[in-house]
Formats: C-alpha cells, sequence, structure tokens
C-alpha cells in the first residue's frame, strides 16, 4: 500500500454504469475498506446504457449520461439521482433530454449550477442548469459541431502517430464530442471531438450557462481525442488521451486565454508494439505523481511518471486482468484502483503501491459489460 496516501474510509459505495444487453443498468456496492472487496447491493433500472458517471462534492447527488438515441435516431438522456449516504439507495429525482444522440460523458462546474454534457453521436455539447433539489433542466446551451466546424477536412485512417498495423479506424467520420469539462479556472469549457481532431476551448458564461467563442487546438492528424485532465496542482498542464493514435498528448493550457498549445505527445502502448489498440480513461493519482491510462486491445494500464515540469516519462503497464478496459477509477482513499473491463463482464481490484505501481489484489467484481465507476462515501455520523 501507498503509506502517502489518505487512510482508508470506514465504508464507500461505489456505483457502476453498465451497456446492455448483458450489463442490466445502474449496479450499486459496499465497499470493504481494507481489502477494497465490493459487496453488490442493488441494480437500479432506468435508460439504456448508463455509460458515464458523476457525483456532486458531497455525494448527495449522482448524474448519468444514458449512451441511447431515441426511436427516430434523437437524443439521448440524462438522469439525476439523490444518494443516501449510509445506504448508498438512489432515489430518481428526474431525467431529461442530453440535446445530442449517445450522451458519453458528463460534468459539472465547481458551484453545481449547471452539467456539462457530451453527446458522441450527435456531435454537440450540452449546457444544462441544475435545480436546488438537484435536478436538470433542459439544455440552456447547445452547439452542434457540424454547424460550427462543418468545414474541417477530416483526418486521415489510421492516425499518423498510430502503431503499425493498426486498423483503430473506428468513428473518424465527422463529429464526435466525446468529454466536456471545465478548466480549473472555471472560465473555459473545454470539449475533444474525436472525429474531428480537435480540443475546443468555448468562453463560458457563468451566469447565464451560455458558451461563445471557441478556439480550436488540432491534435496530430487522425489521433482522434477522447478524455482530458488538468494537473491537480499545476492547472496549466493539460494531457490529452487519442483513441485512435493510443498517444498522451502533453499541452499547455493558457487559463488567461483558453489557448492550448502542443510540448509532447507519447505513446501509451509499449516499444515494438504492433496491430490495433484503442486508448480510453485517463485519470491522475490524488499526489499528482502519477498519470494512469487505459489501453483496449493491449489491455493494459499504462502509468506515466509525471516530473514537477509537467513532463511524462512511461513507467511501465500493468495486465487490467480482462478484455477491453474502458474506463477505471480510485477509491475515495486512493488506495484502490477498479478497472471496468467491459468484454470480460467484471472489475478487477487493484492496490496502489508508493512508486506509482498496481499490485492485483486477485479480486473480481461480476458485472455485465461495465463500462464506468464512481465512488461515494458513506455518512461520518
Amino acid at each position: 500500500m501507498n503509506p502517502s496516501l489518505p487512510a482508508a474510509t470506514p465504508c464507500a459505495h461505489a456505483y457502476v454504469g453498465s451497456y446492455g444487453p448483458n450489463g442490466l443498468g445502474l449496479y450499486s456496492f459496499a465497499q470493504g475498506p481494507n481489502s477494497g472487496d465490493l459487496r453488490p447491493l442493488a441494480v437500479t433500472e432506468g435508460p439504456r446504457n448508463p455509460s458515464w458517471l458523476c457525483s456532486n462534492a458531497d455525494g448527495s447527488r449522482l448524474y448519468v449520461a444514458n449512451e441511447h438515441e431515441d426511436a427516430e435516431g434523437g437524443a439521448g438522456t440524462i438522469t439525476a439521482y439523490a444518494r443516501d449516504a449510509q445506504s448508498g439507495t438512489l432515489t430518481l429525482i428526474n431525467s431529461v433530454s442530453a440535446g445530442g444522440a449517445r450522451p458519453v460523458h458528463l460534468s459539472l462546474d465547481d458551484a453545481e449550477r449547471f452539467v456539462f454534457v457530451a453527446n458522441y453521436g450527435g456531435g454537440s455539447v450540452a449546457v444544462l442548469a441544475l435545480a436546488a433539489d438537484g435536478g436538470l433542466s433542459a439544455p440552456l446551451a447547445l452547439m452542434r459541431h457540424a454547424e460550427v466546424f462543418g468545414n474541417r477536412p477530416l483526418g486521415p485512417q489510421p492516425a499518423a502517430l498510430s502503431s503499425p498495423g493498426s486498423f483503430a479506424i473506428s468513428d473518424h467520420d465527422g463529429p464526435h464530442a466525446h468529454m466536456a469539462r471545465l478548466d480549473p479556472s472555471g472560465r473555459y469549457l473545454l470539449v475533444s471531438d474525436l472525429g474531428l481532431d480537435l480540443m475546443i476551448s468555448w468562453r463560458f458564461d457563468a451566469q447565464s450557462g451560455q458558451l461563445s467563442t471557441p478556439q480550436t487546438f488540432a491534435a496530430s492528424p487522425g489521433a482522434g481525442p477522447r478524455h482530458f485532465v488538468f494537473h491537480p496542482q499545476q492547472a496549466q498542464h493539460c494531457y490529452v488521451l487519442n483513441e485512435e493514435a493510443s498517444t498522451l498528448a502533453w499541452l499547455h493550457f493558457d487559463a488567461a486565454t483558453g489557448r492550448l498549445t502542443a510540448r509532447a505527445e507519447l505513446s501509451s502502448l509499449p516499444a515494438g508494439f504492433k496491430g490495433t489498440n484503442f486508448a480510453a480513461d485517463l485519470r491522475f493519482s490524488p499526489d499528482g505523481r502519477w498519470l494512469y491510462c487505459l489501453n483496449r486491445l493491449h489491455d493494459s494500464v499504462a502509468i506515466f511518471a509525471v516530473a514537477s515540469d509537467g513532463s511524462l516519462a512511461l513507467s511501465g503497464h500493468e495486465w487490467t486482468r480482462g478484455s477491453y478496459p474502458r474506463s477505471f477509477a480510485f477509491d475515495p482513499s486512493g488506495r484502490f484502483m477498479y478497472v471496468c473491463n467491459q468484454r470480460s463482464d467484471h472489475l478487477a481490484v487493484f492496490a496502489v503501491r508508493a512508486d506509482g505501481g498496481l499490485d492485483f489484489t486477485g479480486q473480481f467484481i461480476a458485472v455485465g459489460s461495465p463500462v464506468a465507476i464512481c465512488f461515494g462515501s458513506t455518512s461520518s455520523s
């Protein structure tokens, strides 16, 4: 275990989203704080394919992006739940339109007034308002990338920096928004578009919820930007995981202007790898010293050491003990990592070492087609 990480919490609840037909909905678990094991509590049935989960700061609300389309190929839905801190029980508040088809990511602003949604199928980003009870409004703002950036030529297939023999070319055919999150200053909403090979920086009005004056950063040709993170202590460092190139791009972010500039780009795969891989998700360790990235088909966690100047060095890889790892999360203590192995119908549990390495605990948690995981702590009373 990592002695520099916080002590274990008495207990926490984990929520896991899944794809049908194997997945039955939104799964709830209670965590064993010492072993890291997850004990099943319930399955909440709701809109199809709850594929991304996000809680508010105190864990009293859970927000879910449901990756589907309506019967006419239109918008998917976003669902708000109230969460009981002691039992972990979820109670539906409401469900609203995502503003576009197949929403795949959502996030909240620090003031918890707005929810930002990336609609992959719709190629758009939406801003929803939050009510006092945690409920959601219809979209206040909706930006369709085909309308704003429709004349942009598409990148090559496969990506210019992909591995030899790669066939990672899925959905590189038009706009596909994959993630939307405010920068740490709260002034700009950053959105990754996999199909257009763009990072988009929208000016955000925190009073009205409106977006304006987009700036763009072009990823390497065909790279397919998917998820991104800011350094937890140094917000000028932004890291973007490119799905189709399987690369991790280090960018400089100017909080005054919203502008992104390239610093470096590294492969998330071992030297000499040949064939197809789809990079998936990335997260920092709680102390900011390590950056972890998922590789699907190579089925590994790539571990990068982060230097004080923000530069990266690949430290190694850990097998995910399953197939097609789509996302992962740390528990509230930071002592355990949980990897959603989508095609293996399970989560694999790892203990986090002080040197950034991962030790498989021998534990698998059965979930049909798990694709996202989010934690909430129990009540301290």
